[in-house]
């Protein structure tokens, strides 16, 4: 019942972030599109990694076996991409902060609630990236739950950002 939930709410997402990114704050300037168009790549690639927690829940909470395999199997094989997607994702942020720091920056401000957000969400993604770095080198329970809450955080601080108009 929750995995249809969770599934739903992903699509949900992740098709109301192309509808809002394409059709609702579209631009004429190729820098912007660009811009749009590694954002909504870093978007899907964050839904990737915090979709891992929901699936450790998943084999958490389910009482069918044959679920808690498959999702055991699947989870072995993303969790070596884990950090691979997390830093390709955390590159991609980087393109998109830069380029709309020096093209919308100037015009709207630099103080303009769309890029304050911005800013706390690069500071938030800092904050889990580093909780994760520590918790690869040493896993510890308060390293999983210090990274966990952090990339939690993080993600309503990007949804918030994405959500804010110019």
């Amino acid at each position: 019942m929750y995995h249809r939930l969770w599934t739903a709410v992903n699509i949900i997402l992740i098709v109301g972030t192309i509808i809002y990114i394409w059709f609702f704050s579209s631009h004429n300037n190729s820098y912007i599109i660009t811009s749009q168009f590694l954002a909504q790549i870093a978007i899907i690639l964050f839904f990737i990694n915090v979709n891992m927690y929901f699936i450790f829940l998943v084999i958490r909470k389910t009482s069918i076996r044959k679920v808690k395999i498959h999702l055991a199997k699947f989870s072995r094989i993303m969790m070596k991409w884990h950090i691979k997607i997390g830093v390709i994702a955390t590159i991609i942020i980087i393109g998109h902060a830069s380029i709309n720091l020096f093209q919308v920056g100037p015009v709207v401000g630099f103080t303009h609630p769309k890029l304050v957000t911005g800013y706390l969400a690069i500071l938030l993604l800092s904050v889990t990236l580093f909780a994760g770095y520590l918790r690869h080198k040493r896993a510890s329970g308060f390293r999983r739950k210090f990274h966990l809450v952090s990339a939690f955080v993080f993600l309503a601080a990007f949804l918030l950002h994405m959500f804010i108009f110019i």
